[in-house]
């Protein structure tokens, strides 16, 4: 596969703000709870995380091992989740990414997705346990963002992999 020709009088991106782009994309996805969204259930999918899941199956090493606690806390900072719920599980969900990636090898996309969609799970539920009551009847709205989530994956990959594209133009 060979990669379009870049543009005649484009900028090439920096070494430092290619650098910052994952960040960047997963702290902008994560600022996507705050917009005003006129719903009467919260099934918004958390943003922040199927970037962050994105990044680290497409393009493994363009975040550090630590980047989900900081992104985490970002999160939990924007989104008003109890402070430390998301930066614990964001880094428990890569960790389950690295151990599930370090003893496949080789994927491809369907497999991808089937570990982004354990991964996610995992977050949410750990967020429904650690934000509500146990006995808050949010069950089945949980499981709707969940499949939401899981279905929306494809389109954060594809961003993630267009973003991808032209940071290495």
């Amino acid at each position: 596969m060979t990669l379009p020709p870049r543009p005649l009088f484009e900028e090439p991106l920096g070494r430092r703000r290619a650098r910052l782009l994952p960040w960047a994309t997963v702290m902008a996805g994560s600022l996507v709870a705050t917009l005003p969204w006129g719903a009467t259930l919260p099934l918004l999918p958390p943003v922040g995380l199927l970037l962050l899941l994105s990044w680290r199956l497409l393009a493994p090493l363009s975040l550090r091992i630590w980047a989900p606690a900081l992104l985490g806390l970002f999160d939990d900072l924007v989104s008003g989740q109890p402070l430390g719920s998301a930066m614990l599980l964001w880094t428990l969900a890569y960790f389950l990414v690295e151990a599930i990636d370090a003893r496949s090898g080789v994927r491809d996309f369907p497999q991808s997705w089937s570990i982004a969609a354990l991964a996610i799970a995992f977050v949410l539920l750990g967020g429904r346990l650690v934000a509500t009551p146990l006995d808050a009847h949010v069950d089945t709205v949980l499981l709707i963002q969940i499949v939401i989530s899981v279905l929306l994956f494809p389109a954060a990959a594809r961003l993630v992999a267009w973003i991808d594209l032209r940071r290495a133009l």
